[in-house]
């Protein structure tokens, strides 16, 4: 058996062809913006997944789909999305469904990161396993008992939206001092760039700043320890509300920040004495740069194999 997998993120648009042990035959991916308005993008994103599959060979037995949210992983609809706005309102899952003939199942790009590592991650025998991917933004998924946990209405929890400090910057959420607003890739490089000593140009990435720091550049790494202690105090708040086995982190930004995990983890202890955090544990995700297709992939085993 082979699933079409699609990861759809506020930068890049990846597609590929992964096999019923979660190993990536075949991948390409392209910039989200430059795909257009959702009408041209579904199209782009179907003519990928046929070239994709052509590479191999291989029929198309299922698409599975994570992407960036909000959206409805029931009706499989965008929702109004910040990223990528013009996308608002697609149907994704009933598009590809009538363009491939095959079963298509979504979910928010977090969650199926969160099914692909409690499946086939180094983690896989945890029974209750937090996902939190840190990029250009934040997002969690959460499985317990073998279960994705949804909220209310099937909705899917938005851990990038806990505040952390209410006077902090403002969050597309409407609040200000958001997680997300304080600890993914873009609030870091705009935290650098308004100190008055900063005189380099605009459009940092995480990546480049990580590597300033390595460098010896001192606002650098002022930049690196503010991130520090706001993973820190996002990552306390998480073991103290539900007291996880464990909680892996993936993203763009953690290629920098994980080798912080044995700070991050000394700053957690100071705010979690109520639960028992030595039982928690602390890691990188493992299934490594094919992560979000792999995790696409296991949407779509997830809804129909429990089906079947």
């Amino acid at each position: 058996m082979a699933i079409g997998a699609i990861d759809i993120g506020g930068s890049k648009i990846a597609v590929g062809v992964v096999d019923a042990s979660g190993r990536v035959l075949a991948k390409s991916e392209t910039s989200t913006q430059s795909a257009g308005a959702y009408p041209e993008a579904i199209q782009t994103i179907a003519a990928m997944l046929r070239a994709t599959a052509g590479k191999v060979d291989v029929p198309v037995d299922g698409i599975g789909i994570g992407s960036t949210g909000p959206l409805d992983p029931i009706k499989g609809e965008f929702c109004e999305l910040d990223t990528i706005p013009q996308w608002s309102g697609g149907t994704p899952v009933a598009d590809l469904a009538r363009e491939f003939g095959v079963a298509v199942a979504m979910e928010n790009d977090a969650d199926a990161g969160a099914l692909a590592e409690a499946s086939w991650g180094t983690r896989r025998g945890k029974t209750r396993l937090i996902y939190v991917t840190v990029g250009t933004g934040i997002g969690g998924g959460m499985i317990f008992d073998g279960q994705l946990y949804r909220g209310v209405d099937g909705a899917h929890p938005e851990v990038a939206h806990q505040v952390l400090d209410a006077d902090g910057p403002p969050c597309s959420c409407g609040l200000s001092g958001c997680w997300e607003a304080l600890a993914a890739g873009p609030a870091m490089a705009r935290w650098m760039e308004s100190q008055p000593e900063y005189n380099g140009s605009k459009g940092l990435s995480a990546r480049r700043i990580y590597a300033l720091a390595d460098e010896g550049d001192a606002l650098a790494r002022r930049t690196v320890e503010r991130e520090i202690l706001w993973l820190g105090i996002g990552l306390a708040n998480l073991v103290n509300l539900f007291a996880p086995d464990a909680i892996l982190l993936g993203g763009s930004v953690m290629k920098g920040a994980g080798r912080d995990l044995d700070r991050i983890w000394q700053l957690m202890r100071r705010g979690c004495r109520f639960v028992p955090l030595e039982k928690v544990e602390l890691g990188l995700a493992s299934l490594g740069e094919d992560a979000n297709l792999i995790g696409a992939a296991r949407v779509w085993h997830h809804r129909f194999e429990r089906q079947g």
